[in-house]
């Protein structure tokens, strides 16, 4: 049967995919890098697999995949990370996350993230309850390579850093209340953020490049090196904190 949807079936599709990478994880065949190199190709495999069953018609770009060039003449773009967060995978955490996004007309449409770890899907058709945010905001930032421009504007608003591991996990950390900014700069690829912005957009946060331009997507050279998903309420306060500062 095929799913209608399109909200459902990234959801759908996200979600198997992360119950097929905790099965590999549990198997205890393999760890390390071996454990994410074989994570990233087999849910790659069958995300392309799902979505080339129930989409034919539409093209996908994949973090593990060649890019193909014909999908720039498409409208309809899956955009996907089978394993985001495969350090953290393959260390047994579970701040790594499954990317199902899709872009039409270059806008990001439609998305789930799954965080297999904690239980949890979230999509761009579903948001979550209302939050209490503390009055000190949060920044959730790289446990292994927090960007120097985070550090900065954390001290202009006073706030905490929060050490967390995949992107997809820190942006839907702000979705539930469990962190209140997340930016990054210095490199990120449509794959990183197209389905956890399609989500944050659905929820009506926040989405966007670190000067406040909208994020899109399906462009020629994936490079996607800047974002910010934060409450609406405070964007004009992060910009204002990230004006005169110089990000590489």
């Amino acid at each position: 049967m095929i799913i209608e949807d399109d909200a459902e079936l990234a959801a759908r599709v996200a979600e198997e995919a992360g119950r097929i990478l905790l099965a590999i994880r549990a198997g205890g065949l393999l760890a390390g890098q071996p454990l994410g190199r074989a994570g990233d190709a087999t849910a790659n495999a069958f995300i392309l697999a799902a979505l080339g069953h129930h989409r034919p018609d539409d093209a996908i770009l994949s973090e593990e995949s060649a890019d193909a060039p014909e999908r720039l003449a498409r409208r309809r773009v899956w955009i996907v990370d089978p394993l985001d967060g495969t350090r953290e995978y393959a260390e047994g955490r579970s701040d790594w996350a499954v990317h199902v996004g899709l872009a039409v007309d270059g806008i990001p449409a439609v998305g789930a993230v799954a965080l297999p770890g904690q239980g949890r899907v979230l999509r761009s058709d579903q948001a979550p309850g209302a939050v209490v945010r503390p009055a000190r905001l949060r920044i959730l930032v790289s446990r292994t390579r927090p960007p120097a421009v985070s550090t900065a504007v954390a001290e202009r608003l006073g706030a905490e850093l929060v050490p967390m591991g995949s992107a997809g996990a820190k942006a839907m950390c702000v979705l539930l209340g469990e962190g209140d900014i997340y930016l990054h700069a210095g490199g990120q690829y449509e794959w990183d953020n197209c389905a956890p912005a399609a989500v944050a957009l659905g929820a009506g946060l926040a989405a966007t490049r670190l000067d406040g331009s909208p994020l899109l997507y399906n462009r020629p050279d994936p490079l996607l090196p800047d974002l910010l998903i934060c409450p609406s309420d405070i964007s004009a306060r992060v910009r204002a904190a990230l004006s005169d500062l110089s990000i590489e």
